[in-house]
């Protein structure tokens, strides 16, 4: 969570606000537990540096250092950013185990975690919905209240 003061803390609004603020897809994966078909989601070869945000509460999940091409279709990081916790859920909604991953401020669907990831980033694979997140470029981390996550980007 962050702690700047240029982004108010987060309350959830009502599934009718999300209805007319989300687009149908943004919806459907984030409050619904929806997938976006492979290869369609705005990021999955997005490559500009700046943090990828929830949707729904901007809060902060992951950065474009530890997004990778895992050659699924899905925007794939190593991790979530430091400090940052998702919550996890077994599902079995495609007939076995896997680990589901939502945020914790708004409890969005974001999309599954794996096992088979780069073995020398740790060998997780967040595999996460284009739909469920929002791309803040580093230019705008400031302005946007994401400030304390510059020293990221600098060499």
């Amino acid at each position: 969570m962050t702690t700047d003061p240029a982004r108010p803390p987060f309350i959830k609004p009502s599934g009718e606000e999300l209805r007319q603020r989300l687009t149908p897809m943004q919806y459907r994966v984030t409050q619904q537990e929806g997938t976006e078909r492979a290869f369609t989601g705005e990021y999955w070869d997005h490559e500009e540096p700046g943090l990828y945000v929830d949707v729904v509460s901007g809060e902060p999940l992951f950065s474009s250092l530890d997004k990778y091409d895992a050659g699924c279709g899905w925007p794939s990081f190593t991790r979530p950013l430091p400090g940052t916790s998702l919550a996890e859920n077994t599902d079995y909604k495609i007939g076995y185990a896997r680990t589901e991953v939502r945020s914790l401020e708004a409890d969005s669907h974001l999309g599954h975690v794996f096992p088979d990831g780069p073995q020398e980033e740790g060998g997780l694979r967040y595999c996460i919905n284009s739909a469920a997140l929002r791309f803040v470029p580093v230019a705008e981390l400031e302005a946007q209240g994401y400030g304390e996550y510059l020293n990221l980007f600098q060499k």
